[in-house]
């Protein structure tokens, strides 16, 4: 059984124009020490569906799945309590901009110490020096002063890294990390992704890693997840995926890495992710594939399986070919 296995999750949005489906049909398995990588362009869905597992969404938000079992347990279904005792110490979530994510008015020592206080039974002496382990685990200097200070008079790289310590005070089995290298230089978005893959590999915790840096996933996860339009549209292995995409837009997320660029310009996908008013009838995906023809516009396609993976396509690509026998 996967230690996370959610399957056909859904969210929509109230808005004044009506419902606005982010999140359609999604399923995600992640094994016991796996390393997950969700890709695609912003608005694709990658953290709304992470945020529904926490349960993090607003009121405006309506969440329906099949399933969405961690370890065995429903957390669409148990109350409130069993919740939030897997919740932020079983299954934990880094969020997106640490400066904005850390509470301004408290310091570093109290908002860890909080999040330790939630979940373990410590004394206050324990929980102090448990702090002060975490913040080394994490390569701070001088621990014990950095606990008195307020994130303000921390760097942008030291406040992901007090939000790594927190995220894994109560050693989680399951990380989430939503874009923990935002608004990082390259140096220290290197430095904190060595930190999360040391981390995983020494604790043996399983590792989400949402993100639109093809090159953070070829450098970090095992299996890779690509969402568009809130959508899955294509999984697999991460060498397979680089080797060979099969589905359109994944092609298109690859060809445009500088490193792979054969002319002098850069290629790009042209258009946008679709919108609450701009859906297609058919493949979400169709305005802007060179493949596309009737069919795709005209008909949502079901997933095609393929040796190594599956693709959302109407004509799944072999080696940069689509494969028009597969309709």
């Amino acid at each position: 059984m996967p230690l996370l296995d959610v399957r056909n999750l859904c969210v929509d949005f109230k808005t004044s124009e009506g419902q606005f489906r982010a999140v359609d049909s999604v399923d995600v398995h992640v094994d016991v020490g796996d390393v997950l990588a969700i890709v695609g362009e912003s608005g694709s869905g990658k953290s709304v569906s992470m945020l529904a597992l926490m349960g993090l969404l607003p009121w405006t938000a309506t969440v329906s799945a099949d399933a969405m079992l961690f370890d065995g347990v429903d957390l669409a279904n148990c109350d409130a309590r069993q919740r939030r005792s897997i919740v932020g110490k079983d299954v934990a979530m880094i969020f997106q901009e640490p400066m904005s994510s850390l509470n301004p008015c408290f310091t570093v020592g109290f908002q860890l110490r909080e999040a330790l206080k939630a979940h373990l039974p410590l004394t206050r002496r324990e929980r102090q020096q448990r702090a002060i382990e975490l913040l080394e685990q994490v390569g701070l200097p001088e621990p014990e002063r950095r606990l008195r200070a307020f994130p303000h008079q921390l760097s942008g790289g030291m406040c992901q890294r007090v939000m790594i310590a927190m995220a894994i005070a109560c050693k989680p089995r399951l990380l989430i990390a939503d874009e923990p290298t935002t608004a990082l230089d390259v140096t220290i978005q290197a430095q904190i992704l060595e930190l999360l893959l040391d981390l995983q590999k020494d604790t043996g915790m399983a590792l989400v890693l949402i993100t639109h840096d093809m090159g953070v996933v070829a450098e970090t996860a095992k299996r890779v997840s690509v969402q568009y339009a809130g959508q899955k549209v294509e999984e697999q292995g991460v060498r397979e995926l680089f080797a060979d995409a099969h589905h359109p837009y994944t092609s298109a997320l690859l060809a445009a890495l500088p490193e792979r660029a054969t002319t002098r310009s850069l290629p790009s996908i042209p258009g946008v992710v679709p919108g609450q008013f701009d859906r297609p009838a058919g493949c979400l995906f169709s305005p802007r594939c060179a493949h596309a023809d009737q069919l795709c516009h005209a008909t949502s396609p079901d997933v095609a399986t393929q040796a190594m993976g599956f693709a959302r396509c109407h004509y799944p690509l072999l080696q940069g070919v689509p494969q028009r026998s597969a309709s």
